[in-house]
């Protein structure tokens, strides 16, 4: 766990407020889309970010169904909410048809008998639908409700959250809940400085965890438990957390999300203003995401395009609730780094090797120091001893002088970003030495400085009071958690120095291949391999030179226009896999070969029932990389784009990467290198190198068309392209379409 926040651990970015009350890390990346813009499908292409100032710090807060009976569950929220109140400053106004006061105050009878303005109304009422309506004649601008029996009871439930998500869209407020709890309203501690932990849960017992790092001094601002999101969602948070100055990572505990595109352009929010995003992602299994619908009622989506669209947007995906601890934690405090090398420096052999072996195989750089560095290390520590990285010092060196010394001179070596000291288990008094060592250390430098401390105990004097009571040493009690933390403190900052929102360069208006496209649609229909391949053209993707004939003499004709040898095809609406029904020759270099074949494709049509709309003869194109792109959508996301090996490998090996639109080159050439056959790309055995440059033209390309026909498009599938060898270009021997 890492240790407490006493003292200024902070980017130095978060001092000041600028006049728009936004953190002055929204200038560092321009902001070309502005709120209403939108995209040729006519999405939007920057984040509703939600006013919640008074929510979080209302002036005055309604408790409806509020009550001081002792026993009843109402009375001890109504407890808490005073309390809470009179920490934030706000007047507490009870609202109760039969009682004049509670616990001292003055009781309305009803919402519609409030006198004042509220800023938020707290809801104790097992149906919320009635005092929403009455809600919607008052000033209110927030309201909460915590009743249960909605979506996430099933479909009957899921109707009757609809009803009252309609009734809070015509009201104009803005709802937290149903199925929500009192975490917001939790006693955060204000005596902690630096920057803070701002945390999202659609469950609030996954949130416990994070929110009691304040024992170890880990500083919250702000808890959202925003349950069955009926109105306000995690989105939401997301976009208002990032703008907060005092806010220094948001962590999420995501069960489903209730709008994919509403989570990205809150995503991109965060990345515009270099605010890390940590989240807990439920349904990586089937298991996983049926219970999570059972939670929430919430859309768990296809967990491979979560995962990229969250790696695309710089989210942080961690598994357990430990790690979130973790890496939010780090990513909070941490300054950005001045190097990516990492050291490891320990007193054992064995625990240096084992963590480089660990952290190497996790993508961290372990540079070798340089050997003026390996020389300077040695004055301190035996000849015989490995300072290369990992630095070994053999232990007697940490029990004097010796030991700050050998710190402050890896910390002073240009190519290290972090150190990290792994300490297995203490070893006073020299674990307490070396444990103050590094943390004198780390007040020394901006250098980020890692402790694991592996001992199960945990009550050891250098953990409890050295190590978390620093402000400057990240502490952690696992190898794993402190290697993924790094990791993800690194690639935020590696990735935030250089991004730019995909959504600033998403086209706005249609392009003359839009036009073209879509005189080809089908509503609800199948176009045929020619009908596709037209639609590929309309849109720049070279296809092969092909005719569609409907008699034996015009396939002779056509074979000649387009030049032997040449490949025939049946060309149909509903025929998905020819190849398996025989209804593709390959090498036809003669007249009469044509023309037996012509009649054995028909024959099989005719034979195995299917309607075709001719046969096709076609350019045979030379070998190259069989790839396969194509276009999907996605329950929670729309339209996604897929590229990976194609032909029969992309149903055996299925080593496909796949994006959500818009995005750029950059980007799809990521997706290019996350592949396991990248290589064959790269020409292996003797085989030439393949065109990727054409391959990515051919991804932006289809996302384009994907953008621009979200409406019109449901599915496409170009497999295989064939992508020649460089210089040569990628054309599409076969095309699938399916219209909406």
């Amino acid at each position: 766990m890492l240790g407490s926040t006493h003292g200024t651990f902070t980017t130095g970015l978060r001092a000041r407020v600028d006049a728009c009350g936004e953190s002055p890390r929204a200038a560092v990346h321009g902001v070309t889309a502005a709120p209403g813009d939108q995209d040729v499908s006519g999405r939007p292409l920057y984040a509703a970010v939600p006013d919640l100032d008074r929510f979080f710090r209302p002036e005055s807060v309604a408790v409806v169904g509020a009550s001081d009976t002792e026993g009843r569950p109402n009375t001890g929220i109504t407890r808490q909410l005073l309390a809470w109140a009179e920490r934030v400053g706000a007047r507490l106004v009870p609202v109760h048809p039969t009682r004049t006061s509670v616990f001292g105050i003055d009781c309305v009878p009803s919402v519609g008998a409030l006198t004042e303005p509220v800023d938020l109304a707290v809801l104790l009422v097992a149906d919320p639908l009635p005092v929403i309506e009455e809600l919607a004649e008052t000033k209110v601008r927030f309201a909460v409700a915590f009743a249960s029996g909605f979506a996430e009871t099933g479909a009957a439930g899921a109707a009757a959250q609809e009803r009252l998500a309609a009734a809070v869209r015509r009201s104009g407020i803005r709802l937290l809940g149903p199925n929500t709890n009192l975490n917001a309203f939790e006693r955060f501690r204000d005596d902690l400085e630096g920057p803070a932990v701002a945390l999202i849960t659609q469950s609030g017992h996954q949130g416990r965890p994070v929110f009691t790092l304040q024992e170890l001094g880990v500083r919250l601002s702000h808890w959202a438990p925003t349950g069955n999101e009926a109105d306000l969602e995690t989105s939401d948070f997301i976009s208002y957390f990032a703008g907060r100055p005092e806010v220094g990572a948001i962590a999420c505990y995501v069960e489903g999300l209730k709008d994919g595109r509403a989570f990205l352009l809150a995503a991109d929010r965060a990345a515009r203003h270099g605010v890390p995003v940590v989240a807990v992602k439920v349904g990586r299994t089937e298991t996983g995401a049926r219970t999570a619908a059972s939670h929430t009622g919430k859309l768990t989506g296809a967990d491979q395009v979560v995962d990229a669209a969250m790696r695309q947007f710089g989210v942080i995906r961690v598994d357990g609730l430990d790690q979130l601890q973790d890496t939010a934690t780090l990513l909070a405090r941490a300054r950005r780094p001045q190097a990516d090398g990492v050291v490891v420096y320990s007193i054992s052999g064995g625990t240096g090797a084992h963590f480089a072996d660990l952290a190497t195989g996790a993508g961290l750089r372990l540079p070798t120091l340089p050997q003026a560095k390996q020389d300077e290390l040695h004055e301190w520590i035996p000849e015989y001893l490995s300072v290369a990285n990992p630095v070994d010092n053999g232990g007697h060196p940490v029990g004097d002088w010796r030991g700050r010394k050998i710190i402050d001179a890896i910390l002073a070596d240009p190519s290290v970003g972090v150190l990290i000291c792994p300490i297995t288990g203490p070893f006073p008094p020299m674990s307490d030495r070396l444990a103050q060592d590094l943390v004198d250390a780390a007040e020394a430098t901006d250098k980020l400085v890692c402790v694991v401390w592996g001992s199960p105990v945990g009550t050891e004097e250098a953990y409890r009071t050295t190590l978390l009571g620093s402000s400057r040493v990240a502490t952690f009690r696992t190898f794993a958690n402190c290697i993924g933390a790094v990791k993800a403190y690194l690639d935020h900052h590696r990735f935030t120095g250089a991004y730019r929102s995909p959504f600033d360069e998403a086209p706005r208006t249609p392009s003359p291949s839009f036009r073209k496209a879509q005189a080809l649609m089908r509503p609800g229909r199948r176009l045929s391999e020619h009908a596709a391949k037209q639609l590929l053209r309309a849109y720049g993707i070279r296809v092969p030179r092909e005719q569609l004939v409907t008699s034996a003499a015009a396939a002779v004709r056509a074979a000649g226009l387009v030049g032997y040898p040449v490949v025939m095809k049946a060309s149909g609406a509903q025929l998905a896999h020819k190849t398996e029904l025989g209804l593709v020759k390959v090498g036809l270099t003669s007249a009469s070969q044509v023309r037996d074949a012509y009649r054995e494709l028909t024959d099989i049509a005719r034979f195995e029932s299917v309607d075709l709309d001719g046969i096709l003869v076609c350019q045979m194109v030379g070998r190259g990389v069989e790839m396969v792109v194509g276009v999907t959508r996605d329950e929670l996301f729309g339209p996604t784009v897929t590229v990976g090996l194609g032909g029969v490998l992309v149903e055996v090996l299925n080593d496909t990467a796949v994006r959500v639109p818009p995005f750029g080159e950059p980007e799809a050439r990521s997706m290019l290198a996350e592949l396991r056959g990248r290589a064959l790309l790269d020409g292996v055995r003797g085989a030439p190198p393949a065109d990727v440059d054409a391959l990515v033209e051919v991804v932006l390309r289809v996302q384009r068309m994907a953008l621009e026909l979200d409406g019109d498009l449901a599915e496409l599938d170009i497999n295989p392209l064939m992508v020649l060898p460089r210089g040569q270009g990628a054309v599409a021997l076969d095309a699938l379409a399916v219209c909406r």
